[in-house]
């Protein structure tokens, strides 16, 4: 049994923390909304007053904020009031599982560390279904052993766990991946409103491109018309699944890494573009793969 403080209690982070309860860790959660809180007192979840009193007898404190801003803010503290970190028991474990950029994941070490802390990056992938089944995937960052002393909470919220390098590196896989995924899912999108202006039936065109050199997550898993899948967020109105605005916001991550890096990636800057246009609107608030409806807008009419 391990003593776990997890802060923030929304949609992921929830039934994240849950699953540990639930597989006989001792936790102790706090969310600064409310409606957080009372979801948490509904589900059974033992809860404490504030942020400062999860942590101050925890092994581990697991992290699931909205932002680096609110990560950075936590960890170090407001002037004059001490943070997370100066709050928890020397050598305790900060088990951050937010998405923030690869910058801010490194600072957050690097406050782990003069304060006489231990810290590890750990972005997840999979979304809600993901954390209510106890199936995410996990990247990441940090050193050896505390990538081991983690891995036992991480097995039970996870069934996939990768160690991709030092400090950081979790973020930095994250980002990576989710740039394939949010260019590949307007791939996709552009390839179906150009099959229906050719004359190509959607099923035609999926039983084509899903057993061809086509073949993506974004197409077999999260396919942006309905039928094909039956269980993509197109048959339900694009209810999320995962939303424009995170799409936005984690593409908007890749492009600060790539500013920073200098790396000449045309593709990722566009898709950036796209989903912070999508986002703006009503795509905030359903899935990514509704870019296709904003390219069906945007097409220039032949008739």
């Amino acid at each position: 049994m391990t003593r776990v403080a997890f802060l923030g209690l929304g949609h992921m982070g929830l039934p994240m923390a849950r699953n540990l309860a639930a597989a006989g860790h001792e936790v102790a959660g706090f969310d600064v909304m409310p409606a957080a809180m009372a979801a948490a007192a509904e589900a059974g979840l033992p809860t404490r007053e504030s942020a400062t009193a999860c942590v101050t007898d925890a092994e581990v404190v697991i992290t699931m904020f909205p932002s680096g801003a609110h990560v950075i803010a936590a960890f170090a503290g407001a002037e004059g009031d001490g943070g997370l970190l100066d709050e928890a028991p020397s050598g305790a474990l900060f088990l951050e599982c937010s998405t923030i950029s690869v910058a801010e994941a490194r600072e957050a070490h690097e406050l782990a560390a003069n304060a006489g802390q231990r810290c590890l990056d750990a972005p997840v992938s999979g979304g809600v279904v993901g954390a209510e089944n106890g199936t995410l995937a996990f990247m990441v960052g940090g050193a050896d052993a505390d990538v081991e002393t983690a891995r036992p909470l991480l097995e039970v919220m996870g069934a996939r766990v990768v160690h991709c390098g030092g400090p950081g590196l979790g973020q930095a896989a994250k980002v990576c991946n989710n740039m394939i995924l949010g260019i590949s899912q307007i791939a996709v999108a552009e390839a179906f409103v150009l099959g229906e202006r050719l004359g190509l039936t959607h099923d035609a065109l999926f039983d084509v491109a899903a057993h061809a050199s086509g073949q993506c997550w974004a197409l077999t898993t999260n396919c942006p018309v309905p039928g094909p899948v039956p269980t993509s967020p197109a048959n339900n109105e694009y209810r999320p699944g995962f939303s424009g605005a995170l799409m936005a916001k984690d593409l908007g991550l890749a492009l600060h890494a790539i500013e920073d890096t200098g790396v000449e990636a045309a593709l990722g800057r566009h898709a950036q573009e796209i989903y912070a246009a999508y986002a703006a609107g009503a795509g905030a608030t359903r899935d990514f793969s509704g870019i296709i409806e904003s390219i069906r807008v945007a097409s220039v009419a032949t008739d």
